[in-house]
């Protein structure tokens, strides 16, 4: 049985994620000036096309496909396909700059308990969904394993979210002297 708690593979945060081109030269463009990633400096020992940026704590390694004609196609934007999700401190900025970039995107709000959450959906060249979002203004909140069982859904209700707030703050706190 695979353990589901704890840090079971002593696991220190994410690393990079890859992406395949179509076009390493577009993709980088796009990564550098739409999503202010930098280039890094990659092994030479390498023996295909590539290029390896970061910022905000990760790396993204752009990887050169071997038949770019055959890549599947960039379809409409659906939140629900994979992406990946930066946060942003100006919303109304990130909108407007996507508008001055011609870059075209979908708006959504997600609101839980009273707390919204505003996301922009939009692709990179090779029709990566890519997310801006406030995702900060949502408490990052564990999940006990009843409550993750009980739930129909991946996402509970806020009932269950704050009655664990509750349980957590009801907690002797030891004070050592």
């Amino acid at each position: 049985m695979v353990e589901s708690r704890g840090n079971p593979l002593q696991l220190k945060s994410l690393n990079h994620i890859s992406i395949v081109c179509r076009s390493v030269k577009k993709s980088l463009h796009f990564y550098k000036s739409v999503l202010g990633f930098f280039p890094i400096r990659r092994p030479d020992s390498f023996n295909f096309d590539g290029a390896w940026l970061f910022n905000y704590g990760i790396g993204i390694h752009l990887l050169q496909s071997e038949d770019p004609d055959n890549m599947p196609k960039i379809t409409g934007i659906n939140p629900k396909h994979n992406h990946i999700s930066f946060q942003c401190e100006s919303m109304s900025t990130v909108e407007n700059k996507l508008e001055e970039m011609d870059i075209k995107y979908e708006k959504r709000r997600v609101e839980e308990g009273g707390i919204f959450v505003d996301q922009l959906f939009f692709h990179d060249p090779d029709g990566l969904m890519i997310e801006i979002c406030n995702c900060d203004n949502l408490p990052v909140i564990p999940l006990t394993e009843e409550s993750v069982q009980s739930c129909s859904r991946i996402s509970c209700n806020v009932n269950q979210m704050q009655q664990q707030q509750q349980q957590q703050q009801q907690q002797p706190v030891k004070i050592s002297l």
